[in-house]
């Protein structure tokens, strides 16, 4: 297989999956990570290499080193694997989907990006999804085709105990203390203004074909997905939370022997749900727009990596990401995209809008 994204933590948890299962690791491609990077080729011992940027090339041990976004669509060209695990940050993960699915390979998929911006010219049929929400829905139906409605859950990110008064005073340290686990900076962030769970309602409509999903928040992140069925019935998909169990299923297509330890309900003793409330999460207000219009992705992303970079820069405060990301989206509403060139044209159009705010 060819692991894209091999040092994040999905693709750590990868390279165990496919040591536990005897895979061959065709490729394997990184950032800057280059010292993990150089410990995983000299363990999975690879045909090929990539890497972000030539400076970090410099650095890998490694004869040839293929460099960017090129790089690895020359590695897909010429690579015989036909699974493709894509869990590349940002939107550096979409052309590598597209190119994948132009060549007929099995995409495992971690990379929210290549859904939200242009999930209308990915084939969702090529796709399985590696993450945990997706992956419970993907396991619930097992197959079926009619139901009355999906559901994915939330945390609620770091800052959802705090008073909603008290939300504009939000430091980056702040938002960076998530109360259930330790993830990269962007996708906390994501998670504090509910953006992150925002993406995933758009990814579910594209994976399962309907805009009839929802979310809500599930505060001890063990319960990663319900289906309300057409019977009145409705069942959960509960787990710990850990991707190698997704990853098991992405790249062996079923799983029969022990890749998790069961969760133990009465250890958990209770759960509590709360709603999603735009008072809180103000990004909630654009949620039924965007499923009803998938096209406006491009333009909810950019705003955001925008808005993020700024506020990392502590040059905005928190609750201005969100205003940013709602008056960038009244300003594009109903934008239409009719082919992949288009999505790049608009994200132009949006960092123009953006840089004059």
């Amino acid at each position: 297989m060819l692991v894209l994204g091999s040092t994040g933590s999905i693709g750590v948890n990868t390279l165990e999956i496919a040591k536990r299962f005897g895979f061959e690791i065709e490729a394997l491609v990184a950032g800057n990570n280059y010292e993990l990077l150089n410990r995983q080729i000299k363990e999975f011992k690879p045909k090929f290499v990539a890497v972000k940027d030539k400076q970090t090339a410099q650095k890998v041990n490694f004869d040839k080193v293929y460099v960017g976004i090129d790089g690895i669509v020359e590695i897909l060209e010429k690579s015989k694997s036909k699974m493709v695990v894509n869990a590349l940050v940002g939107e550096a993960g979409l052309i590598p989907t597209l190119k994948a699915q132009e060549l007929n390979k099995k995409i495992a998929l971690a990379n929210k990006e290549s859904l939200v911006i242009a999930g209308k010219f990915i084939d969702s049929s090529k796709i399985t999804p590696i993450d945990s929400e997706h992956f419970g829905l993907w396991y619930l139906l097992n197959g079926k085709k009619e139901f009355k409605k999906l559901y994915i859950t939330a945390s609620g990110g770091a800052l959802r105990e705090w008073p909603v008064d008290k939300l504009k005073d939000a430091t980056l340290e702040d938002v960076l203390k998530h109360p259930n686990w330790s993830m990269g900076v962007k996708i906390t962030i994501d998670s504090a203004t509910m953006v992150n769970k925002l993406f995933e309602l758009l990814e579910a409509r594209w994976l399962f074909n309907t805009s009839n999903v929802d979310a809500f928040i599930e505060t001890k992140s063990i319960i990663h997905a319900f289906i309300e069925w057409i019977d009145g019935s409705t069942t959960a998909h509960i787990s710990r939370t850990d991707m190698k169990l997704p990853i098991a299923f992405a790249l062996l297509g079923d799983v029969n022997e022990n890749i998790l330890k069961p969760v133990n309900l009465l250890e958990i003793g209770s759960l509590e749900f709360r709603k999603i409330d735009a008072s809180r999460y103000p990004v909630w207000e654009i949620k039924e727009s965007l499923l009803n219009n998938p096209d406006m992705g491009i333009v909810v992303n950019t705003a955001n990596e925008v808005a993020i970079e700024k506020f990392i820069k502590r040059e905005i405060g928190f609750l201005d990401i969100s205003r940013q990301i709602l008056k960038t989206f009244k300003e594009f509403e109903g934008v239409k995209i009719n082919d992949l060139n288009d999505v790049f044209e608009i994200k132009k159009e949006v960092l123009r809008f953006l840089n004059g705010i």
